[in-house]
């Protein structure tokens, strides 16, 4: 089973990078997969191997976290709103912490997407009057936005009244 190795790694590596809305399980399905399922190769991944495929899953995170800090993609079926991207980054710094390492490239942008989605929502909002696209607590914002470190280039003022009038 192991003479075809690079392609059974590039195709686990596909299943990662292109899992959906679960990076992390598709990981760790990749990694059992490889390493003990009888049905699998049963191989000693090297480090660049495993690094590979972890980077697979953290390139998915970044995507499906800043797909919804998209503005312009928020006329389309993929769109889910701020809120799932907090759901997203959630899973994300999760993943960091049982994996022991920090990937900063996804705080950065992550953080950029936010404060450029929010600035075009309230230019919009304000201009059009048109309701708000954010669709989540203004806690919820502001503990996102902290996180993120972005409070400070964000105008909370304004921003507020994006927000759901649950919290």
């Amino acid at each position: 089973m192991n003479t075809n190795l690079p392609e059974i790694l590039e195709n686990e590596w596909y299943l990662v990078r292109y899992s959906g809305e679960t990076p992390e399980i598709a990981f760790h399905a990749a990694i059992y997969h490889l390493t003990e399922d009888n049905e699998g190769p049963r191989v000693q991944l090297s480090q660049s191997q495993y690094d590979m495929l972890q980077n697979a899953a953290v390139d998915r995170f970044l995507e499906i976290i800043v797909r919804d800090l998209l503005h312009k993609n928020s006329t389309t079926t993929m769109y889910r709103g701020i809120c799932r991207s907090i759901v997203n980054y959630q899973r994300f710094r999760n993943f960091c912490e049982r994996q022991q390492r920090e990937w900063p490239e996804v705080h950065e942008k992550a953080a950029t997407a936010l404060c450029a989605f929010l600035e075009t929502e309230c230019e919009i909002v304000k201009n059009s009057g048109r309701a708000s696209l954010v669709n989540c607590t203004c806690r919820e914002l502001k503990d996102f936005a902290d996180e993120l470190g972005v409070t400070t280039r964000i105008c909370f003022d304004t921003a507020e009244k994006l927000c759901v009038q649950n919290g």
